[in-house]
């Protein structure tokens, strides 16, 4: 049975610096998987710019848009899997379902979040997941935003209650929300 962190902040808070520098503690065995699809010119320096960041660090780096738990499960352990952004994959699901003209749901979430963490638990090393807490600010004005927020929402929610570990970063500085503790306490 592997360990589940969760790293959740807001944008452009630290969480993914934190998230990397504590998953390159846990393991020289190191897998990310980038779920930001390159969607314009902006979008693809960024994902330049952080896989710059990885470089010479013993990452071994997949893209995967939707289908984190079949990926998770496909990698071989022990070491250590870091997912950034768990928010992307949301956003990459919604529009999937969009796509085939079906209704991406919060029951569908939680089916998604379910596969997840039965990936991550099946994983014999770490699994570090990074998302983005965006219930913090003002209720989006369309349906849609509402929709994604809710679902990042729940999705946040049900991780962190399986994880073993959930810190919060804030102005670049890692809050303990959630500890694992000795005995299982």
């Amino acid at each position: 049975m592997g360990t589940l962190i969760l790293v959740t902040g807001g944008a452009r808070s630290g969480k993914s610096a934190y998230a990397l520098a504590r998953a390159e503690a846990v393991s020289t065995d190191r897998y990310f998987l980038a779920t930001c699809p390159v969607t314009d010119a902006e979008m693809g320096q960024r994902i330049d710019r952080h896989r710059r960041e990885r470089e010479g660090r013993g990452w071994v780096s997949c893209e995967e848009e939707t289908a984190l738990a079949a990926r998770i499960a496909a990698l071989a352990g022990p070491g250590v899997v870091l997912v950034d952004c768990l928010t992307l994959w949301v956003n990459n699901l919604l529009f999937q379902a969009e796509r085939h003209g079906e209704v991406f749901d919060e029951p569908a979430m939680r089916q998604e979040i379910g596969r997840l963490l039965a990936a991550a638990s099946s994983y014999p090393g770490t699994v570090v997941l990074v998302s983005n807490e965006v219930g913090m600010g003002i209720v989006p004005d369309n349906q849609l935003a509402r929709h994604y927020r809710d679902l990042v929402g729940t999705g946040n929610r049900l991780i962190a209650a399986a994880a073993d570990e959930v810190v919060l970063v804030s102005c670049g500085l890692p809050l303990f929300l959630k500890q694992a503790r000795p005995g299982g306490m």
